[in-house]
């Protein structure tokens, strides 16, 4: 893909835009069950030495005047998580903070903070997140449970510009949306309807 020679995959797109924004001093921060790396392996933002099983992350590693980017795994406590996460996107407004499900059904868990906070709290008490939620999406052999994020959910809770829905259909698209909420005056909850196995757009 760096060559050139296979076109970008999500994946791919999502590191590059994770990289271009902490190389330009903007902190980025994701959290989740094995976002570290990526519930189907898509992402591989920590490596694991074989032998000593030591930690590597290469995207803290790119300049040396970078802002921090952390990819952190989290327990399986999606209310506490997501509660957490977003309490932070309230206090570091200027990153990109962002909490991936494990499958886009996993936000059921963690519904009151949704609805009580994510899609209300500007209307509610005057306060701008711009908090990210990425969902896998799709159906693609996980069976009922796991084949939607529920986007008819978030679709009734939107009201009066309270919060963005996207499904990109191109990692382009997902790479520019990711930049675009942190790059942007304003501040809006996001949520990412997103293809589980993050496949490679066909030539």
């Amino acid at each position: 893909m760096a060559a050139g020679k296979q076109p970008l995959d999500w994946s791919a797109a999502e590191s590059l835009a994770f990289a271009s924004l902490g190389c330009g001093g903007i902190r980025v921060r994701l959290s989740g069950q094995d976002t570290a790396r990526g519930t189907f392996s898509q992402r591989h933002a920590t490596l694991h030495d074989a032998q000593d099983g030591h930690t590597y992350v290469p995207l803290q590693h790119l300049a040396a005047e970078q802002a921090p980017i952390e990819i952190l795994n989290s327990p399986l406590s999606e209310v506490g998580v997501l509660g957490f996460e977003y309490g932070y996107s309230l206090d570091y407004p200027d990153g990109l903070v962002a909490w991936e499900a494990q499958y886009g059904d996993f936000w059921n868990a963690a519904q009151p903070i949704v609805d009580q906070f994510i899609a209300s709290a500007e209307a509610k008490w005057q306060r701008l997140s711009g908090l990210v939620l990425l969902l896998p999406h799709g159906f693609e052999g996980q069976g009922p449970e796991h084949s939607s994020a529920r986007m008819e959910r978030f679709l009734m809770l939107a009201a009066e510009e309270n919060i963005q829905v996207v499904y990109p259909s191109t990692p382009a698209q997902y790479f520019h949306c990711l930049r675009r909420q942190v790059l942007r005056s304003w501040r809006k909850p996001l949520v990412v309807m997103i293809p589980k196995g993050y496949c490679v757009i066909p030539k």
